[in-house]
């Protein structure tokens, strides 16, 4: 399979940056698929699971934030606010996040509030689907 050279920046460090074969991420419209010499274009993340081949190896499957890609010209740039690897995934972390942004959506606060809470409660579950999922 042909591959195409992949680049995820989160916002503490490159998450990868190297060849790949495939990548699949979730967008607002559902998974998006990526081979090489896809078309450019630009798409909004949400956070979710990523799974990407590296030429020659398995599927990796990572937990990523709301964040956007890149594709130009064969090359495929990811920037996240987090991005995760089932191993670097604490659960009991994910657990209280849960737990603490479930709280703050049962008080009554601002919308801003409101949001950040969901935001919070999405991003807790996402990590501790894609950490159970690995087991």
């Amino acid at each position: 399979m042909k591959s195409f050279k992949l680049i995820v920046y989160e916002a503490e460090r490159i998450f990868y940056e190297g060849d790949c074969e495939s990548v699949i991420l979730p967008t607002m419209v559902g998974q998006y698929g990526i081979l090489a010499h896809h078309r450019n274009a630009i798409l909004a993340i949400v956070p979710g699971k990523m799974t990407f081949r590296i030429p020659g190896g398995e599927n990796q499957e990572a937990a990523i934030s709301k964040g956007l890609v890149k594709i130009e010209d064969g090359d495929v740039l990811v920037l996240v606010n987090t991005c995760e690897l089932p191993e670097e995934i604490d659960a009991n972390r994910a657990e209280r996040a849960e737990e603490e942004a479930r709280r703050l959506l049962k008080e009554k606060s601002s919308a801003q509030e409101y949001y950040l809470a969901q935001m919070e409660l999405v991003r807790a579950i996402n990590r501790l689907n894609i950490k159970r999922a690995k087991k």
